[in-house]
């Protein structure tokens, strides 16, 4: 078995960001509980499995970038991370649909809820999005303050003291509780492996993502992850986040546009080289979503 490789001169050492608290929304946050593993420890993972004598083949940053753009996730597997979140509950359910992580939640059985709840400003409200049944859209102005602040804040506000009310009047936690709005916060240990940790970042941070809970993965993936394991997340930025997946049916629409001569080209003309199998759709949100990845890479003209 190779012997452990030196530490990364260039991770931060996990001491030093233990229990530091990274502010998210109005009064969440995320801290590192604990990290075991650096991206020294992705390496000599790897190394086991290749065998004796690879050491010398490709240094660190090579191999981790190769294991990472192939898809090699179990060395990714031996390091882990763990945090502490205050987040909302409605972001905690879409938080807790990765069951790829070890999870122990502040409960309001045994404890009083949190007194805390996520306000949303006059600037913070968003229109649902007209393409996306589970997306919003762009913020909405008023020019004296949204009404909806205002009524929100006396929501939470009546919620708060029905729930202490109850709690007085010897009501049991685990039934005065029910009425609580989704915008109270909640507290969690979250224990994840750097693999699906990462896929986790690579779902959550995207723009399609949900504002608030991009902000919690945007805190831990750029604050946390990339101090400690910044060769890890320099290949997951260039591999994987930052990269564009062109699939079987958007290669022949460029080699077809390739054909034709013409680039970069019209709509029209990417109309005409589209798949088959979308022409007689009206809609189609694989063809859209092929058209914006080729005017990302300038071989369609936009408009």
């Amino acid at each position: 078995m190779p012997p452990a490789p030196a530490a990364d001169p260039t991770a931060m050492n996990g001491e030093n960001l233990r229990w530091k608290k990274f502010p998210v929304l109005d009064d969440g946050f995320v801290t590192l509980v604990d990290v075991m593993g650096t991206d020294a420890s992705v390496v000599q993972a790897a190394r086991v499995s290749y065998g004796e004598g690879t050491r010398k083949v490709s240094d660190d940053r090579q191999l981790i970038r190769y294991l990472l753009r192939h898809a090699h996730t179990t060395p990714f597997e031996m390091a882990e991370l763990k945090f502490l979140v205050r987040v909302p509950m409605d972001c905690w359910r879409q938080w807790v649909r990765h069951r790829t992580a070890n999870i122990n939640e502040y409960s309001t059985r045994y404890s009083l809820a949190i007194d805390s709840m996520q306000a949303t400003q006059d600037d913070g409200w968003r229109s649902q999005a007209t393409h996306n049944r589970q997306g919003s859209a762009g913020v909405l102005t008023v020019a004296d303050g949204h009404p909806l602040t205002q009524s929100e804040q006396e929501l939470q506000s009546l919620a708060r003291r029905v729930y202490e009310e109850r709690l007085a009047a010897g009501i049991a936690r685990e039934q005065a509780r029910k009425d609580l709005p989704l915008s109270t916060y909640t507290e969690a240990y979250w224990k994840i492996d750097l693999h699906n940790l990462l896929h986790f970042l690579a779902l959550r941070m995207d723009s399609h993502a949900q504002l608030e809970i991009r902000r919690y993965a945007e805190a831990i993936g750029h604050e946390i992850v990339a101090r400690l394991f910044p060769l890890c997340w320099e290949a997951f930025l260039d591999y994987r986040f930052n990269a564009l997946r062109l699939t079987h049916l958007d290669q022949g629409v460029i080699q077809r546009l390739a054909t034709a001569g013409s680039l970069p080209a019209d709509r029209q003309a990417f109309l005409a080289a589209q798949d088959e199998t979308w022409a007689g759709l009206e809609r189609c949100r694989e063809r859209e979503e092929c058209l914006a990845k080729l005017i990302s890479l300038g071989l369609v003209t936009e408009g």
